[in-house]
């Protein structure tokens, strides 16, 4: 169209102020990466008040089990409650719980670490429902922080593993970032890694969430995991490239994280509720749930605990560790016939506290002195064995010769005093 009545037209003003008309000279359109996170996996854009994040779900089923254990909670959780400190956790349904899993930008966590991925799981029915929240852009932070507020809102417990020394302080860190207050400020908190290290660190050398899932869960990991260590670096690539494939390692790692988590949790509750019920597979955790009762208070059930698991083929250090404690539980409620049966079991197997309880025990409650005399010499015989440390053959000896000593004086009988030795 031309101008009208010497105006110039609309597209004129346009060139005027470097607006270009048309196709000719538009740089050519900016094509869609073939490996962008929609392409790579199957989610999608979340909206919210805060903007879009990306959102990765999926459903398992009521009798879904991940490797040997089933996900849904089936057991009393009045003993977990107890032990985490948490005694509201007793009364809540499944569907009140949350396991939370984080993948970040750094490993040592700090205000400048981003949590990029964030899976959460929790039962919704009889399903559990995973949702894996992902920040394409760190623009997306506030987007992503709130969708899992939304998620947890029916929640009031979580359970992680781990969390309360990282992912946890992070997320609340990130929320204060943003100026809100943590969803999670009023939750209780589960952390599986401090119940684990209870439960298996006499039996397993690494209590690391990899090594309980093939070890205590049956299901080890498939060749799509990626190593903890090397997943901040892929979403840094991630981002400079917008090549989301190495990212699928990514949230498999975080996806089986997070259902391990539920699985443990419920495996965990059930040992907790019923320590007897056939779900302990070796005698060195039974000794250790007699340990953990114990340490609660629950000394009647660590009694149980540990006469059971002495009737099992123990290593000796596991055995000799069990016989001391339940002979101290025995002596403090002063049940001297059964500690005194395990201070000699452990005295056959050369237990050098033994044979002092022992000692302790004909001296100052039978006043045995030839008894007392016996467990004291026997036990000097002990010390002075090829192979004892150096260091401490010098205390006990120390502390065997004074007790030798008094028993002596004490067989000898009273002594009479200088003044009637001068008079005689």
């Amino acid at each position: 169209m031309g101008k009208i009545g010497g105006m110039p037209s609309l597209s004129e003003k346009l060139k005027s102020l470097g607006v270009k008309v048309g196709a000719k000279d538009l740089p050519p359109a900016r094509q869609r990466n073939p490996y962008s996170i929609d392409r790579v996996l199957d989610g999608h854009p979340l909206e919210n008040s805060q903007g879009q994040t990306y959102v990765v779900e999926a459903r398992y089923p009521p009798d879904y089990r991940h490797g040997e254990k089933p996900t849904q909670i089936t057991s009393s959780l009045h003993v977990i409650a107890e032990w985490a400190g948490e005694r509201r956790l007793r009364d809540f349904p499944p569907g009140s719980f949350a396991f939370l899993d984080t993948e970040t930008t750094g490993l040592q966590g700090g205000s400048g670490t981003y949590a990029f991925l964030i899976g959460v799981g929790r039962f919704d029915g009889d399903e559990f429902h995973l949702a894996q929240f992902f920040m394409r852009d760190p623009i997306e932070e506030a987007a992503q922080l709130m969708a899992l507020e939304e998620f947890l809102a029916p929640c009031g417990a979580l359970v992680t593993f781990n969390g309360k020394s990282f992912d946890l302080p992070l997320l609340w860190s990130r929320y204060i970032v943003q100026g809100w207050r943590p969803p999670f400020s009023e939750t209780a908190h589960v952390d599986l890694l401090h119940l684990a290290r209870r439960l298996w660190r006499d039996r397993l050398p690494n209590r690391s969430l990899g090594s309980l899932e093939i070890e205590i869960l049956g299901a080890p990991r498939t060749g799509d995991d990626v190593p903890g260590w090397m997943i901040p670096q892929l979403y840094f690539d991630y981002l400079r490239s917008g090549d989301a494939r190495p990212l699928k390692n990514v949230f498999y790692h975080n996806a089986v994280d997070v259902v391990s988590m539920a699985a443990l949790f419920n495996h965990m509750a059930g040992l907790l509720a019923d320590p007897l019920g056939g779900q302990v597979d070796d005698a060195i955790d039974l000794v250790a749930l007699a340990k953990l009762f114990e340490s609660m208070g629950d000394l009647q059930e660590a009694t149980r605990l540990y006469t059971h698991g002495l009737e099992q083929d123990l290593p000796e250090p596991n055995l000799i560790e069990a016989i001391q404690r339940l002979a101290l539980i025995h002596k403090r409620q002063e049940n001297f016939p059964a500690a005194v049966a395990l201070w000699e079991q452990a005295a056959r197997h050369r237990h050098l506290e033994a044979h002092v309880e022992l000692a302790k025990f004909y001296e100052h409650r039978l006043r045995d002195l030839e008894q007392a005399l016996y467990w004291t010499e026997s036990a000097v015989e002990l010390v002075n064995q090829p192979g004892y440390p150096a260091y401490e053959r010098r205390q006990w000896l120390a502390e065997l010769e004074h007790r030798r000593q008094r028993l002596l004086r004490k067989r000898q009988g009273p002594q009479p005093d200088e003044d009637d030795i001068i008079s005689k």
